[in-house]
C-alpha cells in the first residue's frame, strides 16, 4: 500500500472539503459529512478531514502509479478551488 499525507492550513478548510467532495461526487463514489470525507477513485482513495484552520488529506493506492494519479487529481482540484489563497498541498509520502 502506498500512502501520502498533507496538512493544508487555511481558514476555509471546511469549505474546501465540501467543495472537493461535492465536485468528485459527480463522477465517483464519495461519502462525506461537514468535517470529513472519503473519495473512492478507481486507482485509489483520498480521506479528507478538517479541524478549525487545517484540511487534512490522506491518499492511498495499491500502486505507486495509482497514488500519483490520486495525488494529481486532488492537488489539481484543490489548487483550482483555492487559487485566491495560492494553496498548494505539501505531500509527504510514507513507505
Amino acid at each position: 500500500m502506498y500512502l501520502s499525507r498533507a496538512e493544508v492550513k487555511t481558514p476555509k478548510a471546511g469549505r474546501y472539503l465540501a467543495q472537493l467532495c461535492k465536485h468528485f461526487a459527480h463522477k465517483i463514489t464519495v461519502d462525506w459529512t461537514p468535517d470529513s470525507g472519503v473519495a473512492e477513485f478507481g486507482m485509489g482513495m483520498c480521506r479528507m478531514r478538517c479541524a478549525e484552520d487545517v484540511l487534512f488529506l490522506s491518499c492511498e493506492a495499491e500502486t505507486q502509479e495509482g497514488l500519483e494519479k490520486v495525488l494529481y487529481i486532488v492537488d489539481d482540484h484543490l489548487s483550482r478551488f483555492a487559487w485566491k489563497e495560492g494553496i498548494k498541498a505539501d505531500w509527504r509520502t510514507e513507505a
